[in-house]
């Protein structure tokens, strides 16, 4: 990766629903978010995650997003993985933007994010990427 970019993101949707409830407060589910980006990264991404709880609050999720928008000058869309844990405190986030899903400007676009969220937003992260590949003009 060759470029860092600085962002901050606030969601704007949250429907998590229940696809199955176990005993001593397990469960697992299925969340849709939309969140809104802007600084480096300015657009909007959707979002679906499937998460896992355990009975003392935390647990484990994996997400797929498309965000459209731009950075920087470019513009058009991505696909960022999700991969993470959470706790009553905290969430730690990885993201990794899947290869072969830019779309326009940003065809060819790799990535890479880790991001601890904290409070109710809006989050600041930091990610690694690189435009250099595949650039449609």
């Amino acid at each position: 990766m060759n470029t860092t970019g600085q962002a901050y993101f606030k969601t704007t949707t949250w429907e998590e629903t229940p696809y199955a409830e176990l005993e001593g407060g397990r469960k697992l589910t299925r969340v849709h978010a939309v969140f809104t980006y802007e600084c480096d990264l300015e657009g909007e991404g959707t979002v679906d995650y499937l998460m896992a709880y355990s009975p003392d609050g935390t647990g484990n999720f994996v997400g797929m997003e498309r965000i459209v928008g731009h950075i920087g000058d470019r513009s058009g869309s991505f696909v960022a993985q999700h991969t993470g844990t959470f706790d009553p405190k905290a969430v730690h986030t990885n993201w990794e933007f899947v290869p072969g899903l830019g779309t326009d400007e940003l065809d060819g676009i790799t990535g890479i994010g880790n991001l601890i969220l904290e409070g109710h937003g809006p989050y600041p992260f930091t990610f690694e990427y690189d435009l250099q590949t595949n650039r449609k003009q």
